[in-house]
């Protein structure tokens, strides 16, 4: 999260592609899993928090919501620490404040004290690793980055499917605060996997060629102008601004399911193990439809209308909440999760391609801070308001069609917005292929002329000296004639033979009349 960091590995490291670079992707695969699946994994716990503090729906809702705003809006001081201290480091102290915090949080006394520990402490936990993993996956892989992104995300459904039956297994053997204290044990495993963020170092041999460079960057980085954290300009992208309004609205309503799904399960009479099941299943399936969703995006004919297919996704998933709402029995519910699961899985595969194909590479750093600090905001009002609906509605239908109208109207906005204003002309390609074709005609008389030219500069070459040698031919004529007494005659066949006639050592007589 908060793509706004700057930090630079070494100076003329080249990317591995692999070797220690997939312990590096193994830690951003756990890393990945903790920061996405935990905040979901943790409502396994709510029904027994509700009871033990007295508090409504929408008070526990809070805890999840605030584990994402954490996790969402607190990318710029991430990117701060990361460029003045390291990855490894910043990676190793936000595992011991991922697992501090569930641990403080298992003696809690109220439900604030639960906001501050899991909420705030484990939530600024998870996003210390969350983003400095990314930076040293991306510093590890060039050629292979996609397939390293790809796997590396595929860790947020294999942790769900594995956090929500520990959840509830823990919950039965040792309550609520056993549980806290047991997975705030378990992400200690954030510092091992900090640990494995070795940073690049650069040959021995180069050393002196690097103090030389550096020496000469330092006099360059002088006069260049310091770069920004955050880049304030992609405002002034119309696309960006579209994108950044369409993708707040989704939030409110998009981590909505995941958490009220178990209770919701429970309420209809179900047992809690079996009601868990249900994360599992949604995890499930959102593994296969992230890679296969990133497949279809690369396609000819899909990619240049991304923005079209994540609406797509959006109006899928807004629809699945929709008529999951409706659900009666269990086996009604384990079908919304299937369908859920692959719109969900197909939101989180695109949201972020769609972002940097709207601003490009450049300012995609600040652009994905920006887009999550704002969808920090919604996070902390979409479930907590969910939850308010069901302390005065105590039915979980009102829930699911509030989430599901919100990710529809988010697709709406997206879609017909940038139908209306974000307009490609269609005659531009023609343009350009005329301009080329056009080019390409003048570069091709332009050559023909060049060849004609060079063939007329080749010949009036080769004519100066014929001119010249007949000028000189005339004027010896003449001279003859003038020298000559007019009663002798000369013929012609004899002056040829007299000068055609061999020398004494056989060679040709070099007399420019009769040689060119």
């Amino acid at each position: 999260m908060g793509g706004v960091a700057v930090d630079v590995g070494a100076p003329g490291v080249k990317a591995p592609d692999g070797g220690w670079g997939w312990a590096v992707l193994a830690g951003c695969f756990v890393i990945t899993g903790f920061s996405y699946a935990f905040p979901k994994a943790v409502s396994v716990f709510f029904k027994e928090l509700i009871r033990e503090f007295d508090v409504g729906y929408s008070d526990t809702a809070w805890i999840s919501s605030i584990l994402l705003a954490m996790l969402y809006g607190t990318g710029p001081v991430c990117s701060v620490l990361v460029n003045r201290f390291g990855c490894r480091p910043v990676m190793m102290v936000g595992g011991l404040f991922a697992s501090l915090g569930m641990i403080l949080a298992s003696f809690s006394t109220s439900i604030i004290h639960i906001y501050l520990c899991t909420g705030v402490i484990t939530g600024l936990g998870l996003s210390l690793n969350f983003q400095p993993s990314l930076i040293m996956l991306n510093r590890y892989f060039s050629e292979k980055r996609p397939l390293a992104n790809g796997l590396s995300a595929a860790g947020s459904p294999v942790a769900l499917c594995c956090l929500s039956p520990l959840g509830q297994v823990l919950q039965y053997q040792y309550g609520w605060r056993g549980g806290f204290l047991i997975l705030g044990g378990l992400l200690l495993n954030c510092c091992v996997c900090g640990a494995l963020m070795k940073p690049l170092v650069a040959p021995k041999s180069k050393e002196l060629e690097e103090r030389r460079d550096k020496e000469l960057e330092g006099i360059e980085i002088k006069k260049k102008a310091k770069p920004k954290l955050l880049d304030f300009s992609v405002f002034k992208d119309r696309g960006f601004v579209i994108y950044t309004v369409a993708a707040s609205i989704m939030v409110l309503g998009l981590f909505v399911p995941p958490v009220f799904v178990v209770s919701y399960a429970k309420e209809l009479g179900n047992e809690d193990t079996k009601s868990a099941l249900l994360l599992t299943i949604l995890g499930f399936i959102d593994i296969f439809a992230r890679p296969t969703c990133g497949v279809i995006a690369g396609l000819k004919w899909v990619r240049p209308r991304c923005v079209y297919f994540f609406s797509f996704a959006m109006l899928f998933n807004g629809i699945a909440d929709l008529i999951g709402s409706q659900s009666k029995d269990y086996s009604a519910l384990v079908v919304f999760c299937i369908f859920f699961g692959i719109s969900y899985g197909m939101v989180g595969a695109l949201q972020f391609e769609v972002l940097m194909t709207i601003v490009g590479t450049e300012k995609f750093s600040s652009a994905i801070g920006l887009v999550l600090l704002m969808e920090a905001i919604a996070v902390l009002v979409g479930p907590p308001g969910a939850g308010r609906l069901l302390d005065a509605t105590k039915n979980y239908m009102y829930v699911f069609l509030l989430a599901g109208c919100e990710v529809v109207v988010s697709a709406v906005v997206l879609a017909t917005c940038n139908f209306l204003f974000i307009k490609i002309k269609p005659s531009e390609p023609a343009d350009t292929l005329e301009s080329i074709a056009l080019t390409d005609e003048c570069n091709t008389k332009m050559c023909g002329n060049r060849a004609d030219g060079k063939d007329d500069d080749e010949k009036g070459e080769m004519e100066e000296p014929e001119k010249a040698t007949n000028e000189e031919e005339n004027k010896d004529i003449e001279g003859i004639d003038d020298v000559r007494p007019k009663s002798v005659t000369v013929d012609s066949q004899e002056v040829e033979r007299f000068l055609k006639e061999p020398e004494p050592n056989g060679n040709m007589a070099a007399c420019p009349e009769t040689c060119l």
